[in-house]
């Protein structure tokens, strides 16, 4: 797992993303994220995600997929799916510690918390796959649609703008922020509070917000992921990945 870390703090697990300066998502990391929350579930009551000061996730390990053929884009893009629902679906508090950068795919990441905590400051958050001209993962869209309501969230996917923390907040996409220097501490004792109830009451109440998405994604994912690799794979679209890989 050395794409990954946990740092235990009493019952809670800090689950910290190692997989570079801009903890980009590829294969590697979807793999040792979903073997870490194997653990975390045996070993923990709650659960903070994390990664780094600079990035928390950059998004899509972009020069890395545009080497899949499509049969291995479609494995990743329903390992990275499936590992996102994991997450949203556990079943203790969890909250994610935005200290850094969230685009794309860390968005994406940090919407599968209870809580999101973001750093004040040039900190940038957002879904930015409408300029690269593929679709938020069907899953992604109906989770943050729940979060932040439909208008605000399809202006939001529309734009594919990033915004600050103060921005974030004012939406709804964020719960609090703080200087980066004390974020991730009070993502801790949220989640250590929480732990504290009885796991199986809390357990309940979670997977009454969290399994009409589940259901709603499992009926029409199928359709769905295709339509993100049809995008994925079109020669426009290619043109646009190929120019963002030059930025990593």
């Amino acid at each position: 797992m050395n794409k990954t870390i946990i740092e235990a703090q009493g019952e809670v697990a800090v689950v910290r993303m190692t997989n570079g300066i801009t903890n980009v998502i590829n294969p590697e990391l979807i793999e040792d994220l979903t073997r870490t929350l194997e653990v975390v579930k045996k070993e923990f009551r709650g659960m903070v995600l994390a990664g780094n000061t600079k990035f928390f996730v950059i998004g899509f390990d972009v020069p890395t997929l545009l080497k899949l053929d499509r049969p291995g884009m479609v494995d990743f893009f329903h390992s990275f799916n499936q590992l996102t629902l994991d997450l949203y679906t556990l079943a203790m508090p969890t909250a994610c510690a935005v200290t850094g950068h969230a685009i794309g795919g860390g968005n994406i990441l940090a919407l599968t918390g209870d809580y999101r905590f973001m750093a004040e400051g040039k900190k940038r958050i957002g879904l930015n796959e409408v300029q690269l001209g593929i679709p938020v993962p069907y899953l992604a869209d109906l989770i943050l649609r729940q979060l932040v309501g439909d208008r605000t969230a399809t202006q939001m996917l529309y734009s594919g703008a990033l915004m600050p923390a103060t921005e974030a907040i004012e939406v709804g996409l964020v719960d609090e922020t703080a200087p980066e220097e004390s974020l991730e501490q009070k993502a801790i004792e949220k989640i250590a509070g929480l732990s504290k109830y009885p796991q199986d009451g809390f357990a309940a109440i979670k997977a009454n917000r969290t399994d009409s998405i589940r259901a709603s994604y499992q009926a029409g994912f199928e359709k769905k992921n295709a339509q993100f690799i049809d995008c994925w794979f079109s020669k426009d679209v290619q043109a646009l990945l190929f120019k963002a890989a030059e930025k990593f």
